[in-house]
């Protein structure tokens, strides 16, 4: 059974053949064969990184269970060029997430569907809400269109 997931790209450093984060996440785009994909988008970054991220976000279909398209991104990190997990919001060649499926809720001890931070971060919810709009979070049953909106209210609150 074909099953829909939402990827999550991101990268903030140069790789050898690909050049800029830019051109990484179209590469790690064109790789993943999605069936609709978000504008690629430059953002501040999250944590201690002084780097820029690209950021996109995609559709794909898959056959794979969550933790099998899981080590399937990890593969794709990896021959990125991504060496181990290294500081959490460190600088990346590529970063990718599995942020929600057509399944709904999915959790065992390497993989939480949905990503567990992906309501607070617009770098997320933006590129999401140009493909999946209607799609709805299975914890809070909010629309991405919905979270994108109430996360870019609190953000305007004094």
């Amino acid at each position: 059974m074909r099953t829909s997931y939402i990827i999550a790209l991101g990268a903030n450093r140069r790789h050898p053949r690909h050049g800029a984060p830019q051109h990484v996440v179209a590469a790690a785009i064109e790789r993943l064969a999605p069936r609709a994909r978000s504008r690629i988008s430059v953002t501040p970054p999250l944590g201690p990184s002084r780097r820029r991220y690209a950021n996109a976000a995609i559709l794909i279909e898959s056959m794979l269970s969550p933790p099998d398209l899981l080590a399937k991104i990890k593969t794709i990190e990896h021959d990125f060029g991504r060496r181990g997990r290294g500081q959490r919001w460190s600088a990346r060649v590529l970063d990718l997430d599995i942020i929600l499926w057509s399944g709904g809720a999915w959790e065992d001890a390497s993989l939480t569907i949905p990503h567990y931070a992906f309501r607070t971060r617009r770098f997320v919810l933006a590129p999401l809400c140009e493909i999946v709009p209607h799609w709805r979070d299975p914890i809070s049953h909010l629309s991405v269109r919905h979270l994108l909106t109430r996360l870019d209210r609190k953000q305007l609150s004094p």
